[in-house]
């Protein structure tokens, strides 16, 4: 049996409250629950999303804290305005020019986690567009600079980089791990196979509904419940970079309707990791 806490898998975000893939009577019971504290009820961490728009609050990161178990952890999205100056833009009307001060702010907005022991690990994951070109190398250098002392997991998703065996050598030489993706494929995704360039690994598992990926919106696009063998062809991939390994991450990001925490317990249970499941939206039938 793999080590209990060697291994963290959960969903990324926890919180789907309105629109047709909340999880509100899937996987959160309809009657008024803390949805972080009855999460963590079954899963061991999550990926907080929500600090991809906005540095959070620490008052509300502290809040965080108490709810959940000791040995619970948070990996925390890079805010968009150091992987997304384009969407930044869009979204706030100012000019995405990073500084020191931005840094500090973010930093200073996830302190909780890190003075409490409770950081996973940092996600930058860069878009589609984010392809391998001159420009492109000295963001991802700055990132990395930037937030290498951290653990540090990098999600590239154009072929570009894969392509280039260059790639992995750097990663590998400031101990950054490779965030292996599972999503529908095109011709310009990253390979489906990427190398460990870190004593750790993360993992990202967004569904694979190729027909809605580029024209649903932010929920339709993750309608995809994994099937069982699909999980058992995944869980291998974990079960390989486990053993090559100190530490695992894993985030189940198709959230639609409760899907993510479906496909969650489904690899926990093909882990053979121990797994409360007290209800039927915890079991993929």
């Amino acid at each position: 049996m793999l080590a209990k806490y060697k291994i963290y898998i959960g969903t990324s975000g926890w919180s789907y409250p309105k629109g047709e893939g909340t999880w509100t009577g899937f996987f959160y019971p309809t009657s008024k629950v803390n949805e972080l504290e009855y999460y963590s009820q079954f899963f061991n961490t999550v990926e907080i999303n929500s600090t991809f728009y906005r540095p959070p609050n620490p008052g509300y990161v502290y809040n965080w804290i108490n709810r959940v178990p000791e040995k619970f952890l948070f990996s925390v999205k890079l805010w968009q305005k150091f992987t997304h100056p384009k969407m930044y833009e869009e979204a706030t009307g100012k000019e995405a020019v990073i500084s020191k001060t931005d840094v500090d702010l973010f930093i200073d907005s996830i302190s909780p986690l890190i003075q409490a022991g409770k950081l996973g690990a940092l996600l930058a994951q860069f878009p589609p567009s984010f392809k391998n070109n001159s420009n492109e190398w000295k963001i991802l250098q700055a990132v990395v600079n930037t937030f290498g002392q951290y653990k540090l997991a990098i999600e590239l998703r154009h072929r570009s980089w894969s392509d280039d065996e260059q790639t992995a050598l750097f990663l590998r030489d400031n101990n950054v791990a490779w965030v292996h993706i599972d999503e529908p494929k095109f011709y310009s995704s990253i390979a489906a196979d990427l190398p460990l360039t870190s004593d750790f690994a993360y993992f990202r598992f967004h569904g694979r509904n190729a027909e809605m990926w580029w024209e649903g919106n932010n929920e339709t696009r993750y309608q995809y419940l994994y099937s069982h063998k699909e999980i058992s062809n995944l869980a291998v991939k974990v079960k390989e970079a486990a053993k090559k390994t100190k530490l695992i991450f894993a985030y189940f990001n198709n959230h639609w309707q409760g899907y993510a925490p479906r496909n969650a317990g489904d690899m926990i249970r093909a882990l053979e990791l121990p797994f409360k499941a007290s209800s039927n939206a915890l079991f993929n039938d």
